[in-house]
């Protein structure tokens, strides 16, 4: 725990530094060196593993206090058309061009969800149900982090050359980007009208975590008393962190958090998920990684064009351009 700590710590200060690359994608990529350079020994792992594991899934809970659900209920309603067609859009993308590039399963899975709904932080919530190992984790974040910054640099330019209204531009790139600080980053960019509603709009699709997450908990809960799984039970597959999430949620909601502790909350959430993803990249294997390949970036790259065109073609059908 204290070398993911440590190596977190010197993270979250390169993410300061480096606001666009963000803490998150810093403790993967030194926990991936150390890992590579500094081997831990084999009395490291136990910490490493908890904090991959456990440790997420407190980031995930305290992420919750920051989200009012009433606060982003109106703003749903409006975008709702064209985030679910985003992320019906992301998992078929994700199906058709895993297959097709033959990308194993669990990548396929998280690539598909990170894309889909929000980054780094839906892979985290899904990783501790489907039991992905390390590597695709790491994998996955990465992938989606390299399209996030591509994102960032080039929306608001084609933004201005689509001509696309401040909402408009809002909604692009809140349905269509993944990472909350390369929406805020982009819509900023473009205006601060955009900048207000893409962030907005990220809120609400990042809600969508729950339900998904729920669903794939239950799909997995089938498969394994189907496989006869001696060990099942309801219980032990059921992600309990996602119903702590909503509880958390509904203490913000009810306003029995005050204004003032929510950049603290906000603080601890942000240091909790690089302390996680640090660990994560402390047990990633670099040579088993490289052994990937460069099929799962084209999927990335599909997924992710595929996501960006389609709100952009519904927004078009429904008069939001």
């Amino acid at each position: 725990m204290a070398l993911a700590v440590a190596v977190a710590a010197m993270a979250f200060g390169l993410g300061r530094l480096m606001p666009l690359v963000g803490g998150a994608v810093f403790g993967i990529v030194l926990g991936i060196l150390v890992r590579q350079f500094l081997p831990p020994p084999a009395r490291f792992l136990p910490g490493i593993q908890f904090a991959s594991k456990q440790v997420l899934q407190w980031s995930i809970i305290a992420l919750g206090f920051g989200l009012s659900i009433t606060q982003v209920a109106k703003t749903g309603a409006e975008s709702l058309s064209v985030t679910l067609a985003t992320v019906v859009a992301a998992g078929l993308s994700a199906l058709i061009l895993g297959k097709l590039l033959r990308v194993r399963n669990m990548l396929k899975l998280l690539v598909g969800i990170g894309t889909a709904i929000c980054g780094g932080s839906a892979i985290a919530a899904v990783v501790p149900i489907v039991k992905a190992d390390d590597h695709d984790t790491a994998f996955a974040i990465s992938t989606i982090f390299l399209f996030n910054l591509v994102a960032v640099l080039t929306f608001p330019a084609l933004g201005h050359w689509l001509g696309l209204s401040d909402l408009g531009f809002g909604l692009w790139a809140g349905t269509a980007i993944n990472d909350t600080s390369s929406v805020v980053a982009a819509g900023y960019a473009y205006s601060h009208a955009a900048g207000d509603y893409a962030t907005i709009v990220k809120l609400t699709r990042a809600t969508l975590i729950i339900p998904i997450c729920l669903m794939i908990a239950f799909i997995v809960a089938l498969r394994e008393k189907r496989g006869g799984a001696a060990n099942f039970s309801v219980a032990k597959i059921f992600p309990w962190f996602i119903l702590w999430f909503l509880v958390a949620s509904a203490i913000r909601t009810a306003g029995l958090v005050p204004a003032p502790a929510l950049p603290a909350i906000h603080f601890v959430a942000e240091c909790l998920i690089v302390v996680a993803l640090t660990a994560i990249g402390l047990s990633a294997n670099l040579r088993k990684m490289a052994q990937t390949g460069h099929r799962p970036i084209l999927l990335g790259l599909g997924v992710w064009a595929a996501v960006a065109l389609t709100s952009l073609g519904v927004q078009h059908l429904i008069g939001r351009w």
